[in-house]
């Protein structure tokens, strides 16, 4: 469980624990995938100027993973946090898909949503071996000397592969003091709950399952997790774009797609209510997973240093309770809630 923490005082951000092995962080993260140019390429003259900002409004936590750019966002964030003193912020990557390399042939890689030459391909491999090959890799596109965090990345097809070679592993790695603590990240929860039990991992990325507009992840991952004392990493909060705005309105996406009109409706009533008590939309789905007690910290991304430092101050005026009881009141919302850190 997480102890109360704030991120007003951004040149001495406060921490909570993340996991069991010694971590902690502020309840802000930052998920490196758009420095992999996800959707579309960064100018070189503004990448380097993300993980900065970042650091600036407190982040001390940061997400990649190999699939984000074909390695790009590893590397980029590498060398962005080279600069800054190491054990002062947590990283985590992921494990699952190796990169191959191959000849681009032209071609880019925005099949998969990056904005990049295709000079690698994913190969699924969540063996042992792969495994220790995917962290081996990772470490060098960083250039650090360890990895914080290692995640399980979207085992959805391959749950028996994950539990038998890849938790494991990394077990073993976490033993060694390779890794200082592991889990699993999806976009689902169901499996990440079964995960819970059934692995001595310690952390669980949820990516859209925990949010204002779905809160699935209550029904199954919360719980267990809770119990258990497993930190649970919140992601995608705002469901892909629809919650990133103040006035969500037709166009808006949720989950990657279009949002449908009661998904719509659903949250221009939740900015209602933040309104009448001079909130925002983005405020109330920043902070609405960090109200229960699993959730150690959300995980936002951001293309540029204005949206990452926007991002992190989303937390440091906490809503209240009286925000929280309308929404429950109103059967928008339906977990009964701990004070916002």
């Amino acid at each position: 469980m997480s102890i109360p923490v704030s991120v007003g005082a951004r040149s001495a951000p406060m921490r909570a624990a993340i996991g069991r092995g010694g971590l902690s962080a502020p309840p802000v993260g930052y998920g490196a995938a758009a420095l992999g140019n996800l959707y579309q390429a960064l100018r070189e003259d503004e990448w380097p100027d993300v993980v900065p900002a970042a650091w600036a409004g407190g982040v001390r936590y940061f997400d990649v993973a190999p699939h984000y750019g074909l390695g790009l966002a590893e590397r980029r964030l590498g060398e962005s946090l080279r600069q800054l003193p190491r054990d002062e912020f947590i990283v985590s990557t992921k494990v699952g898909r190796l990169l191959v390399p191959q000849d681009a042939a032209g071609r880019t890689d925005l099949d998969n949503l990056f904005d990049v030459p295709a000079d690698h391909r994913r190969v699924r491999d969540y063996s042992r071996d792969g495994v220790l090959r995917s962290i081996e890799q990772s470490l060098e596109r960083l250039g650090l000397d360890r990895i914080d965090i290692a995640l399980v990345h979207d085992p959805d097809e391959h749950e028996r592969e994950a539990l038998d070679g890849a938790f494991p592993a990394l077990s073993e790695l976490r033993d060694q003091g390779v890794i200082r603590s592991f889990g699993a990240g999806m976009n689902q929860s169901a499996m990440l709950a079964r995960f819970v039990p059934e692995t001595d991992a310690d952390v669980m990325m949820v990516a859209g399952r925990w949010t204002l507009l779905d809160q699935s992840a209550a029904d199954d991952l919360l719980p267990v997790a809770d119990e258990r004392g497993v930190t649970v990493l919140a992601a995608a909060v705002f469901n892909s774009g629809i919650l990133a705005t103040d006035a969500p309105g037709q166009g808006a996406t949720f989950d990657y797609g279009p949002a449908d009109r009661a998904v719509v409706e659903r949250a221009q009533e939740i900015a209602g209510v933040a309104h009448r008590h001079g909130r925002t939309l983005p405020e109330l789905a920043a902070q609405f997973p960090l109200t229960h007690p699993a959730v150690g910290a959300i995980v936002m991304g951001g293309a540029s240093a204005e949206q990452v430092a926007r991002n992190s101050g989303l937390v440091a005026r906490p809503v209240g309770d009286d925000v929280w009881n309308e929404l429950r009141e109103r059967g928008l919302i339906r977990h009964e809630g701990h004070p916002v850190r």
